[in-house]
């Protein structure tokens, strides 16, 4: 029987229980602290009454009981001062120690243990903890540090692999998306040849070819992804001219979409509804996934603007000598809320009512994984006038723009 339990309720339950041994380490390993501190105190009280008896020892007296009480103490730093405060006495200080400087900071810390020798002399003992009782006084933090770690880990490794899968599984879905395109697309083909042959004068066929080699550039693009594809020196002026007269003759006339080059050198060109024509550094790209990327974010502004407005596409360089290129894409569309700018991106993350969720997914590990670029929302409101502008950052293989 298939269990019922979220898996994001199993990880809460984990998370839950790491912190609950995290807490009773702590609680447990104060208590034994507050225990040793208390020991220790004790243990001080009992060395200062061993110095005052020794200092006040009769001619003939057993003082070894005393010596072996102050000699056994190798592991708690002690300070003895005289009444004006200047230390006179220390054991089991480090080399090298500013002992006085030592002594006025536990003045401020604790109040003195009183040693009065003779009826006119008055001393004045200061400890710090002992090595031990520091170490288990830090122990909490240490503990909780390195189960806070080993949670990143594992936290991380259980993203990555269901990230990892999600990527296997869009792959292996786009791959039988390109299998199941094949077989009506060679029949599509055929029955092409045979109106062609039949009605040679037909001004319908010639768009029927055009788009039955878009489909096949569609399946082509899905049967790509999932595997590396071959990066070649692009044009990338020529790839967005292209996609933009494209998806010009299959957008409603209320939609214009606008191309600007911009050069680094020169002005900026104020936008025109023709392309402008101007060389652009080439860049190592797959076409047909770089025009696929370029088609869908285009779809995604004529969406967003309701099939009503404007998409400016922008390619411009940073400053030379270029080293990257930048394709903008503005429309005037309803705007992304700021905490949506990241999980668009992920894999099933849709608004619209028959989405998958695929298109923006996918446009991040083609551009990110296979082009070594960057996707982004680089800005968006949803407050009139709203708008949207996604960027793509590509590595330039030429000096200049």
């Amino acid at each position: 029987m298939k269990s019922s339990v979220s898996p994001y309720i199993i990880r809460f339950i984990l998370i839950t229980i790491a912190f609950v041994m995290v807490l009773f380490s702590a609680l447990f390993s104060n208590n034994l602290a507050a225990r040793l501190r208390s020991e220790e105190q004790k243990r001080m009280e009992i060395w200062a009454e061993a110095t005052r008896r020794l200092a006040n020892a009769q001619s003939g007296e057993d003082i070894d009981f005393y010596l072996n009480i102050i000699e056994n103490n190798t592991t708690i730093p002690v300070y003895m001062t005289n009444a004006d405060g200047l230390c006179i006495l220390n054991r089991n200080v480090p080399v090298g120690t500013d002992v006085q400087k030592k002594v006025d900071r536990l003045k401020q810390e604790q109040q003195p243990i009183t040693v009065r020798i003779g009826r006119n002399t008055v001393q004045y003992i200061y400890y710090e903890n002992s090595t031990l009782l520091t170490l288990l006084t830090w122990f909490p933090y240490i503990n909780l540090a390195v189960v806070l770690l080993f949670m990143a880990v594992a936290l991380l490794f259980v993203f990555t692999m269901q990230e990892a899968e999600q990527d296997r599984v869009w792959a292996g879905l786009s791959k039988e998306t390109a299998h199941q395109l094949g077989t009506p697309i060679s029949s599509l083909n055929a029955w092409q040849e045979i109106l062609r042959s039949t009605y040679p004068d037909d001004k319908m066929i010639p768009e029927m070819d055009a788009d039955l080699k878009r489909l096949t550039t569609i399946a082509d693009r899905f049967s790509k992804v999932g595997s590396t594809p071959e990066l070649a020196p692009t044009d990338l002026h020529a790839v967005l001219n292209d996609t933009i007269l494209y998806m010009r003759k299959r957008t409603s006339g209320r939609v214009q979409i606008l191309f600007r080059h911009l050069s680094a050198q020169a002005g900026t060109p104020a936008p025109t509804a023709q392309t402008e024509h101007a060389p652009a550094p080439n860049v190592m790209a797959n076409t047909a996934l770089l025009s696929w990327v370029i088609e869908n974010l285009l779809r995604n502004a004529v969406d967003a603007m309701g099939g009503t407005g404007t998409v400016t596409i922008t390619l411009h360089s940073d400053n030379p000598p270029a080293t990257r290129l930048y394709i903008d894409i503005t429309d005037t569309g309803k705007g992304i809320p700021r905490r949506d700018w990241h999980r668009i991106f992920l894999p099933g993350y849709t608004t619209k009512e028959r989405g998958w969720g695929m298109g923006l997914s996918l446009s991040r590990r083609i551009i990110n994984t296979y082009h070594h670029g960057r996707i982004y929302v680089l800005r968006s409101s949803t407050i009139p006038p709203s708008g949207t502008t996604f960027r793509i950052e590509l590595q330039c293989i030429k000096a200049d723009l």
